[in-house]
């Protein structure tokens, strides 16, 4: 699968009560659709996973996927604490034709998440999950950091096809990208420009009443109006080798110029144009203009993303109009001076 480009980590819409807002979530993964991203991830931290039920999880999954545009690459967070849990989400994301699977390191008993224990999790559950794997390396909410030389392992295996690296740190991306160079090269299928094909454009979902005529109607003579058959995607191949995600945007720039394909922001769920101008800059090689850009969100991603979070991006999303509300306690929403920094900062960022 190639996960090229830039994707939004999207949030989770709450009503009042912290019931989960379902049709907030479809509006908000519609608008994302009709943007310039590459895809979305569901329930990684920006969604607010740990804090929801599996029950709940399951249900985010299948409305967003029901949601989404078909050329759109969805990526869902299915970590739980045990490989078997992490695994039967990986399966419900399947079921619901996501195209990969995010996952992070088990976190309560971190004490005992050694190197080996580590290893073990990440290979049992890509030896299982019927989507590919992507690493996830958040250290400052899973308290261990994946070593490169453990990543370079994990890249052998054959369903572990990237990792998302949310330190930051952009000689962590160039040090990753030079580890995992003899990882194996796979074979993507791609669109006839190189970009991602996905499950859900192959085999498009069947609706009640699409081409199907009754003989009823058929016999009696009957004009019956159908809808066109889809006309079939032109594919070709591309060798994809083991690929790097950032996951900062204050540093999305010198991460891509450091070897990342691409990268999932926080940012992007209520900037996602304005991130995406940074990715396209670079890939037409005007790394002027994509400095430019890259200075023009750096303010408002350190201090709504990085320094506020959830509560921060939300409120951006609010602003931006997409729908954020507040977060689910405990985390708490921002006071009037919170809100009131996150609009100047977010002024010449509207999306």
């Amino acid at each position: 699968m190639l996960i090229e480009g830039m994707f939004a980590a999207i949030t989770t819409p709450f009503y009042s009560n912290e019931r989960i807002y379902l049709r907030k979530l479809e509006a908000n993964v519609a608008r994302y659709s009709r943007s310039l991203l590459a895809g979305m991830v569901v329930l990684g931290s920006t969604g607010e996973a740990v804090e929801l039920s599996d029950a709940e999880s399951r249900e985010v999954l299948q409305i967003a996927a029901e949601a989404a545009a078909p050329e759109k690459v969805l990526i869902a967070g299915v970590a739980r604490e045990s490989v078997m849990a992490t695994v039967e989400l990986a399966e419900h994301a399947a079921q619901c034709r996501f195209d990969a699977v995010l996952v992070r390191t088990p976190t309560y008993y971190a004490p005992q998440m050694s190197t080996a224990a580590v290893e073990h999790y990440f290979r049992s559950v890509a030896d299982r999950s019927p989507l590919p794997v992507l690493l996830y390396n958040i250290p400052k909410f899973a308290p261990y950091a994946i070593p490169a030389e453990v990543v370079a392992e994990l890249a052998q295996h054959k369903n572990i096809i990237g990792i998302k690296d949310s330190t930051g740190d952009v000689e962590r991306v160039r040090a990753l990208v030079a580890a995992t160079q003899t990882a194996p090269r796979r074979t993507a299928t791609v669109t006839s420009v190189f970009e991602a094909v996905t499950g859900r454009m192959m085999t498009p979902k069947i609706e009640t009443g699409g081409n199907f005529v009754s003989a009823a109607e058929l016999g009696g003579g009957t004009v019956v109006a159908m809808k066109p058959a889809l006309a079939p995607v032109k594919t070709r191949t591309r060798e994809v080798g083991f690929q790097v995600l950032a996951g900062s945007a204050g540093s999305l720039l010198e991460s891509l110029q450091a070897g990342a394909s691409g990268a999932v922001l926080a940012f992007a769920a209520c900037a996602p144009q304005a991130c995406q101008e940074v990715y396209l800059a670079w890939k037409d090689h005007d790394l002027v203009l994509a400095a430019e850009k890259q200075q023009r969100i750096m303010p408002a991603s350190q201090r709504v993303a990085g320094a506020l979070g959830i509560a921060g991006i939300k409120y951006a999303c609010d602003f931006n109009g997409y729908y954020g509300g507040k977060p689910r306690a405990p985390l708490l929403p921002l006071n009037a001076d919170e809100k009131a920094e996150v609009e100047r900062l977010m002024a010449q960022i509207r999306n």
